[in-house]
């Protein structure tokens, strides 16, 4: 299911043994625009402290009672590695997180989640040995923090990143939704993330290998309707590009 960040924002987090607090944002990578943590406000029964959750412990989504669902007690997460929320998420600060918690650590390997394409929920599947030759160094950044750069199309800016697609099944976002109102009429589209050249924080500001009157004439997206599959399907059509889906539909889980 894709899933808008602003949607999610405020979901209750339902643990083990009851509701832990509220998503605020998320905080994903650079290189497989993948959700790493889910930043959370865990109430006044943790003295308003904000925690990381790791896609690993979530297990749904319930979007009819709003709550997303998460395989971890209270003191659990009281007990996890604290996180100054002031400052960027470190590696050394995720070890830590990954020691306390025994997942592997998603940065060692090839795929999006180190040695495997999908989400191991299970973790009596988890490789916690992996390979160190082929790490990588994440570049984390929040979905707070990223709304409202700039687009920079290839002949020039349009727009700005109003929200985001997530697919919970993996994780990945799927789309940034560009608004174009500070540029041509206002109206919002989808540029998915296999589409985007690079982020740079300095300027704030998306790169994108399309031209502004490319863009321009995509379909509308209509942020008051349900994302369908016929409207990712004209989208793609329309850029000549192949669905995300091609790619994921063979692909097997050990998410249940």
């Amino acid at each position: 299911m894709l899933i808008k960040a602003t949607t999610l924002k405020g979901y209750k987090l339902n643990g083990i043994d009851g509701e832990i607090g509220s998503v605020k944002e998320f905080f994903f990578d650079d290189k497989f625009w993948t959700v790493r943590y889910l930043v959370a406000s865990a109430g006044n029964w943790f003295t308003n402290r904000e925690v990381l959750i790791s896609p690993y412990f979530i297990q749904s989504v319930d979007t009819e009672e709003k709550l997303v669902n998460i395989n971890l007690t209270k003191q659990q997460i009281y007990d996890s590695p604290e996180w100054e929320s002031d400052k960027p998420v470190s590696r050394q600060y995720e070890e830590s997180y990954a020691t306390y918690y025994g997942t592997p650590n998603y940065w060692n390997g090839t795929m999006i989640w180190g040695t495997y394409d999908v989400l191991v929920r299970d973790s009596a599947n988890w490789k916690i040995k992996e390979i160190e030759k082929n790490s990588w160094d994440p570049n984390l950044r929040s979905t707070k923090d990223v709304s409202g750069h700039n687009f920079q199309a290839t002949d020039g800016e349009i727009g700005h990143v109003d929200d985001f697609f997530i697919d919970d099944d993996n994780w990945t976002i799927r789309y940034f939704v560009l608004d174009t109102n500070n540029w041509f009429t206002s109206r919002k589209t989808l540029i998915s993330t296999q589409w985007i050249d690079h982020i740079s924080w300095d300027e704030k500001k998306v790169f994108v290998k399309l031209s502004r009157d490319t863009i321009n004439n995509v379909p509308a997206y209509d942020s008051q309707r349900e994302l369908t599959r016929d409207y990712e399907n004209q989208l793609h059509n329309h850029y000549n590009r192949e669905g995300y889906w091609f790619k994921t539909e063979n692909v097997s889980s050990y998410s249940h």
